[in-house]
């Protein structure tokens, strides 16, 4: 009997894939919901104690984001990406220095928020574009090392080019069209919530259907032997290249809207953590597989949350307890990666390995 067979049904059982256009619908009327509650004008207080869990919240639905472009990437054409903060950052800053206006540090040149949020998706589209013609060709270790070598990169330039990027102040003044319009912090804030949700559920529509469509099996194909899905006659660089810039071009739709929540960006934003945090989620839920990826991400995020409430009757700094709850995720993974390589709702004999 196999460590799977022995786990319980509702670990072991597999996630479908999901309904595309159910999660489709969701997302509009989380969308309007959103801009609804920002927009009326009933202030929706949030009780002290909720606030914490409602910023996870938003931070759940930006990394969703993310880790659903980072498993098109590695979970359905298997191109091992260590850099996805990158595209994020490239987002966020492009937003940053287009929007804000009159930032004491950084390039400030105040047009308009949704031609900021526009550029900020197609210049990270842009670098993916770039990374990718000069790294696809590599073997997958090397390919990791390249991209998570242009991560440290661009984190290094952020850092030294002042007059640019800000420095380590960042760029400050961007534009946060929700708390403009709500008027008050906890109507923006649950307006905020409901909005990157309702986006993170369209994101999810958008790639179930791609990867549903031949285009999803021929990924799927080369993930499984390039090799093989060359002799057929597909040009596998021209759709690793796809793939790699679609990811890269919603890591930065999720640096946009951080950039825009925020009101401000700075190099300590966009460390190697995030992309840690993204890569530990999807693995820990299942690479492959949309609606696990978001499952693994959750128990992450929800471990986040638990251990700020444990720091607090901990007596321990909190750079200690930090450093405790980075042992506990590794322990986790660990443990996953020994008894569920395939992540715990992930398809073992889709992914390739032994259970």
């Amino acid at each position: 009997m196999s460590v799977s067979d022995r786990l319980p049904d509702t670990v072991g059982r597999r996630l479908p894939e999901g309904d595309g256009a159910t999660a489709a619908a969701g997302g509009l009327l989380a969308v309007v919901v959103a801009l609804l509650v920002a927009w009326l004008p009933v202030t929706t207080p949030i009780p002290g104690p909720l606030s914490v869990f409602v910023e996870v919240g938003v931070l759940f639905g930006l990394y969703g984001i993310l880790v659903l472009g980072l498993d098109l990437q590695y979970g359905h054409t298997g191109l091992v990406n260590f850099g996805h903060v990158v595209f994020f950052a490239v987002g966020a800053y492009t937003v940053a220095m287009l929007s804000a206006v009159d930032s004491f540090s950084g390039v400030s040149l105040g047009y308009p928020w949704p031609l900021a949020l526009v550029a900020g998706v197609l210049a990270a589209a842009v670098v993916g574009g770039v990374i990718g013609a000069t790294s696809l060709r590599l073997r997958d270790d090397f390919l990791a090392i390249a991209t998570l070598a242009a991560a440290e990169i661009f984190h290094n330039v952020t850092v030294n080019f002042d007059g640019t990027f800000g420095g380590n102040t960042g760029i400050l003044s961007i534009p946060r069209p929700l708390d403009e319009l709500a008027g008050d912090f906890d109507t923006a804030l649950l307006a905020t919530l409901v909005l990157f949700a309702g986006l993170m559920l369209l994101t999810y529509a958008a790639l179930t259907r791609l990867t549903e469509a031949p285009y999803g099996r021929v990924l799927r194909a080369i993930r499984a032997d390039e090799l093989v899905t060359r002799s057929v006659g597909k040009s596998t660089l021209r759709y690793k290249m796809a793939a790699f810039v679609y990811g890269a071009a919603l890591a930065g739709l999720a640096g946009g809207l951080f950039a825009l929540y925020n009101g401000a960006v700075a190099p300590g934003f966009f460390t190697i953590q995030v992309t840690v945090t993204v890569w530990i989620g999807m693995l820990l839920g299942g690479a492959g597989n949309h609606r696990a990826v978001l499952g693994g991400l959750a128990i992450i995020m929800g471990l986040r949350l638990v251990s700020r409430f444990a720091n607090e009757a901990i007596p321990v700094t909190a750079g200690t307890f930090a450093s405790v709850r980075l042992i506990v995720v590794g322990m986790i993974l660990v443990l996953v990666i020994r008894y569920r390589p395939a992540g715990i709702w992930g398809d073992p004999d889709e992914l390739g390995v032994d259970t």
